[in-house]
């Protein structure tokens, strides 16, 4: 289950590093922090909307657009998965 946490990770940060035409991970980061921290907080929104609905999928969907714009956030201010695991952990 995490490596797919890990897959999409690694994704993000090979576009940063090889920038490839017409993707919208290497849009997001030619845009810059403030784009991309506008997209996670839509995506927050939309994921709090979708929270008050009784469809699940609604939720799935909008969770996995949140996530993944969290993780180009991270990978923008040098956050990896094992800083998250680490300070989750610190907090049992």
């Amino acid at each position: 289950m995490m490596d797919a946490f890990k897959d999409m990770y690694d994704v993000v940060v090979d576009r940063r590093a090889n920038p490839q035409e017409g993707s919208y991970t290497c849009y997001l980061f030619d845009k810059g922090i403030d784009k991309i921290l506008k997209k996670v907080g839509e995506e927050a929104t939309e994921l709090v909307i979708a929270a008050k609905n009784p469809d699940p999928e609604e939720i799935k969907y909008e969770l996995s657009d949140f996530l993944y714009h969290a993780m180009v956030l991270m990978v923008e201010k040098g956050v990896t998965w094992e800083d998250i695991t680490r300070e989750l952990a610190n907090r049992e």
